[in-house]
């Protein structure tokens, strides 16, 4: 299986919208070394810039924003919005505020940058603006689209994790009952939440319960609420998950667990639209959109007598099935960025993984998923903090290479490394070990340019000191490299050579 590869320096500009000197003297120094095209434009003349500066939307590549208050933020957003819903928000955050940031408006966002700058973050975000822009296009041409925060929480590029969004983007605005299958930790109850966020009903509540985390005998009671004195304990009158969710959607989380007398109860209340408190007399009326989901296989649990057929057909209307993690392996290195990331930014540490530890973990079965994968990478964060991680570093069970492997892995070109190897992959011997922020800071320009050096010289010694060669192998062109060479005074091979 050959590594997903990223192509950073792709068509359209980014639109940096910051009124900050210094920010936007950092930006212009690292965007310019990844070969990035920008223009600069403050709160109050953007629109004056995308007019003049841009052929459409569709050619911003992305809009990264600078920290403002959180009104003007919701107002920005929202004009891009309108512009166009393609658009993919990255947020630079000069002031911490990136951690407080209301979920309405953390969904809208696709990525995050912490501040002061650091190489392997702004990679990222640019990493997820362009598969966001891939994706939202993708879907248009489907005609699927109907809101551009669908598949923010869907993370991957494998065929299986495309034909779910496309799915959701059919479905999303129907007003029908959805059973959702799959494995445990394979996302079902982030399809759910997505869906719920699509839909007409996306200004009301979204309220889960896991049936099987509930005591049978108190479930009812979850459900449906009780009156004051129904039973033991029952000290005031209660409601429901279905009043909670009333007008939005509630979701029935392993459904499979659901007991039979309380089946029976719920179909009453999906045929009727109608149910009682628990000692209660007064029928209640209900509106709520019903979100199943299972690991379970339900049509076996009719056979066995432990899951009612007609419950099943009414929760049936729509399935979706999660594929598991070791059928879509290649979004792992994805994955791996999305987990990497949000660690960062609750401030819990960070690591990277090798191009052999990665390859090593898409050979591995998960039997727990995407949750399992989580839970390895925060293990190996705490074990090796801002380290990066080689396949002898994992624990036992996830070593699925051998010595000859992991040897020619190492020997693999820098631009066919996966994506969540890439800070390895730039990091030459004169730099950092590892493209993060040391905790004493640096000197950006200072640190780019030794790395831009370093990666020159590199590419010259591999291709014979042949300019041509080595400028194709950096994927930029002949005269820039020429004018790279002259500005670090290297030697450059005559033309007869060539």
């Amino acid at each position: 299986m050959e590594p997903p590869t990223l192509n950073i320096a792709d068509q359209g500009k980014i639109l940096l919208i910051d009124d900050d000197k210094q920010s936007c003297q950092d930006l212009q120094v690292v965007l310019a070394f990844l070969g990035e095209s920008v223009e600069f434009a403050s709160l109050n003349n953007w629109q004056d810039i995308v007019s003049s500066q841009f052929d459409s939307p569709e050619s911003i590549k992305l809009a990264l924003l600078s920290t403002y208050p959180e009104d003007d933020l919701v107002a920005l957003i929202g004009a891009l919005g309108k512009l166009d819903q393609g658009i993919p928000i990255v947020f630079l955050d000069l002031q911490g505020q990136g951690k407080t940031l209301p979920e309405s408006l953390h969904s809208l966002i696709t990525a995050i940058i912490p501040y002061p700058l650091s190489h392997q973050p702004v990679l990222d975000a640019l990493h997820k603006a362009e598969v966001y822009r891939q994706h939202y296009a993708r879907l248009k041409e489907n005609n699927s689209v109907r809101d551009y925060n669908m598949f923010r929480s869907l993370v991957g590029n494998s065929a299986e994790v495309q034909k779910i969004r496309n799915i959701m983007g059919q479905v999303a605005d129907k007003e029908v009952t959805i059973l959702i299958t799959g494995e445990s930790g394979t996302g079902k109850e982030v399809v759910a939440r997505n869906l719920h966020m699509n839909s007409q009903r996306a200004n009301k509540p979204f309220v889960p319960i896991n049936c099987g985390a509930i005591p049978p005998d108190l479930l009812e009671s979850e459900l449906f609420g009780h009156e004051k004195g129904a039973f033991t304990g029952a000290i005031s009158t209660r409601i429901g998950r279905f009043e909670m969710a009333e007008g939005g959607t509630l979701f029935l989380d392993e459904i499979g667990d659901m007991p039979l007398p309380m089946q029976v109860k719920l179909l009453r209340v999906l045929q009727e639209h109608s149910y009682e408190r628990v000692g209660g007399t007064r029928t209640l009326e209900t509106d709520v959109r019903i979100f199943a989901a299972t690991h379970k296989n339900l049509e076996d649990m009719i056979e066995l007598g432990t899951f009612r057929q007609d419950l099943y057909y009414r929760v049936n209307v729509f399935p979706i099935e999660m594929p598991s993690l070791r059928e879509r392996a290649e979004d792992i290195p994805y994955l791996l960025n999305e987990l990497i990331s949000r660690l960062e930014s609750e401030k819990r540490g960070s690591v990277r993984f090798n191009s052999s530890a990665i390859e090593s973990l898409c050979r591995h079965p998960w039997p727990g998923n995407v949750r399992e994968l989580a839970n390895l990478v925060e293990r190996m964060a705490i074990l090796h903090p801002h380290g990066i991680v080689g396949v002898n570093d994992l624990p036992m069970k996830f070593r699925h290479l051998e010595e000859e492997e992991i040897a020619s892995l190492k020997s693999l070109p820098e631009h066919k490394l996966p994506v969540a190897d890439i800070s390895a992959a730039v990091s030459p011997s004169s730099a950092p070990a590892q493209a993060l922020l040391p905790l004493n800071g640096l000197d950006l320009k200072e640190y780019l340019a030794n790395l831009e050096r370093d990666l020159i010289e590199q590419a010259l010694n591999d291709c014979g000191g042949v300019v041509a060669r080595a400028a194709d192998r950096l994927n930029i062109r002949r005269t820039t490299l020429v004018e790279k060479m002259r500005k670090y005074d290297m030697q450059r091979k005559n033309e007869d050579d060539e």
